[in-house]
């Protein structure tokens, strides 16, 4: 009996007589009636040959590597032949070699791929011999391999050396399905618990990003629940993302210095080169193409992360787009630190920056679009989810107004986001004004103006008004409404303290004295503050005709100081009130409120 290998040389050219070429393909079958003793390979001349009664008269190189054997020939010459991009390289050729002399050849789990791939490529089909190595290779996988999920694992991860032959054979489809078929019928047998992390997780999260898709798109097709599609996706990007981890705990630093992340993302760009960073955003944008259209599929802080990821790898525009879309639908769930993006610059955009306004510790502008699409997101769901976005956005406001490169319109088009009616109290904001003004000093009396209509006197609380009518930092005419409200919020709270009717005449008469006392206490103090009211406005008209005759800008200092000295002397007043009723003043009426 005689196996055979069949190979097809590759092309050598000739000229015929008249010029033409000529494209020569020979078939070399090898017998195995060869006295064939053993099988050497020799280190030093990196080839492989048969010890033999009979004398090897063909080369073939595989890699590097010559294999020294025999041909059946009418000629005493022999011949080489170099095999370009064989499947498998030399280990899976010196096992070809083997079972074409004979010798016994085990298959497994890590070699059967190649020898798969290999056997299409020398065509080891049945018309040359029945039970050739196709036939064999193809039955141990489909029998053998794809019963088991190891050994499944195993193959796949062979094939990611194996392109294009593997997918053309259609191992990679079938070992997919098969993980796919195994992993829904775990899930199955699991009922609901879509939060705990299937024991093929990890199995599956330890393929290239190619492969780890094609698992992905048949678990779906198989109608998994999109929770455990986003589990599964979001455990692979923990393991080949190592950057997803880190988490921006507020400012660090400002001016021209990089967050962690940053500077995390630059130095692995720097040891991995241009390679590893190519590979991260293929992951990427491969990971967010697969993302289930379902809300609650992943978290709202692992769509925040990688799109920060995104962003510092130079992702696509459209991709970095739907990963905002997709994160303003949920910033109901977001924390401040989420929303502390990066201005992540390469080296040759930082050579392109001039003004200090670019130089931003944070991009604003992404934000300022995410809030954009949960404005519209939830115009279209009629959802009420305004007032909880409005905490974040003044928190977040608080924290980046601590950037002394933040433009005031930058800030002021952020804060301006949200309609009047979202915010039930305007305290968060007038602490976010604040810092800005204690962070940029040098404001012109218009700029904090501007910066000052964005809140409204009338929504800060008694606390509030209190700290603002004390506080240098405000331009006057704020200080002014700050006053009228703090007038109107303490008449409401005279007013609370008016007497209810009570059937209980005795239960009525016990309580009326302390209460008339309270009463009697506000009055008096709002009396005092209508008279400094007065004399602050007389003060604020006459400044400001003295202002408007000059209207000179040397001029603005020296106004400037003269409404300082007139707030200290009412302070002065204020305090020196204090210390005479400080026995007889609710205890309401001496808190102040205390801004960092």
């Amino acid at each position: 009996m005689k196996k055979s290998l069949h190979v097809t040389r590759p092309r050598s050219h000739g000229s015929d007589s008249d010029g033409t070429d000529q494209v020569h393909d020979q078939s070399i079958v090898i017998p195995t009636e060869l006295n064939a003793i053993a099988d050497s390979f020799d280190k030093k001349e990196l080839s492989w040959f048969i010890t033999s009664q009979i004398k090897t008269d063909l080369s073939i190189e595989v890699q590097d590597i010559t294999f020294k054997v025999h041909k059946p020939s009418l000629s005493n010459s022999g011949y080489d032949l170099k095999l370009e991009n064989f499947p498998g390289g030399p280990e899976t050729f010196k096992i070809i070699l083997k079972f074409c002399y004979g010798f016994p050849v085990d298959l497994n789990c890590n070699n059967i791929a190649p020898l798969r791939c290999a056997s299409e490529f020398l065509e080891m089909t049945e018309e040359v011999e029945d039970g050739n190595l196709i036939t064999k290779t193809e039955a141990f996988l489909t029998f053998v391999v794809l019963s088991s999920w190891k050994d499944t694992i195993t193959v796949l991860n062979s094939c990611e050396t194996l392109s294009p032959w593997a997918e053309n054979l259609q191992i990679v489809r079938r070992c997919c399905d098969s993980i796919a078929w195994k992993a829904s019928r775990e899930i199955s047998t699991t009922g609901d618990a879509v939060y705990e992390e299937g024991w093929w997780f990890d199995g599956v999260a330890a393929f290239c990003i190619d492969h780890f898709i094609k698992i992905i798109t048949a678990i779906r097709a198989k109608g998994t629940k999109p929770e455990i599609i986003g589990k599964c996706i979001m455990h692979y990007a923990e393991r080949w993302l190592p950057d997803m981890d880190i988490e921006l705990g507020g400012q660090r630093g400002y001016g021209h210095g990089k967050s962690e992340l940053q500077l995390s993302i630059y130095s692995g760009k720097e040891e991995g080169g241009i390679g590893l960073s190519k590979e991260h955003k293929t992951i990427i944008e491969s990971l967010v193409s697969i993302l289930p259209p379902q809300q609650e599929a992943v978290s709202c802080k692992f769509l925040f992360k990688m799109l920060k990821m995104a962003m510092v790898y130079s992702a696509t525009p459209a991709l970095i787009s739907e990963l905002e879309k997709r994160a303003g639908m949920m910033l109901e769930d977001a924390s401040v630190n989420d929303l502390l993006i990066p201005s992540y610059k390469n080296a040759n955009q930082v050579k392109l920056v001039n003004s200090p306004e670019q130089h931003t510790m944070h991009d604003i502008d992404v934000v300022q679009r995410i809030v954009e699409y949960f404005l519209m997101h939830e115009q279209q769901q009629q959802k009420p989810g305004k007032c909880n976005i409005s905490k974040l956005l003044d928190n977040y406001l608080a924290e980046i107004a601590k950037d002394p490169n933040l433009s005031i319109t930058k800030f002021q088009v952020l804060a301006e986001s949200f309609p009047e009616n979202a915010r039930p109290c305007d305290d968060g904001l007038y602490r976010a004004i604040d810092i800005y003004l204690k962070t940029h000093p040098s404001l012109s009396e218009h700029d904090r103006r501007r910066l000052c209509k964005i809140m409204i006197c009338e929504k800060l609380s008694l606390d509030a008004c209190i700290h603002a009518a004390q506080n240098d930092r405000l331009p006057l005419r704020t200080v002014v409404q700050v006053l009228f409200s703090e007038q109107v919020k303490m008449r409401e709270a005279m007013q609370e303290k008016e007497p209810a009717p009570s059937e209980n005449i005795s239960e009525q008469e016990g309580n009326q004295s302390s209460t008339v006392t309270e009463i009697k206490n506000l009055k008096a103090e709002l009396e005092v503050v209508k008279t400094k009211m007065a004399e602050l406005q007389s003060d604020y008209s006459d400044l400001q005709q003295e202002y408007e005759k000059r209207n000179k800008p040397k001029n603005v200092s020296g106004w400037s100081f003269t409404w300082r000295k007139i707030k200290n002397s009412l302070h002065a007043r204020v305090e020196g009130d204090e210390t005479g009723d400080a026995q007889q003043r609710p205890n309401h009426l001496r808190r102040r409120l205390s801004v960092p």
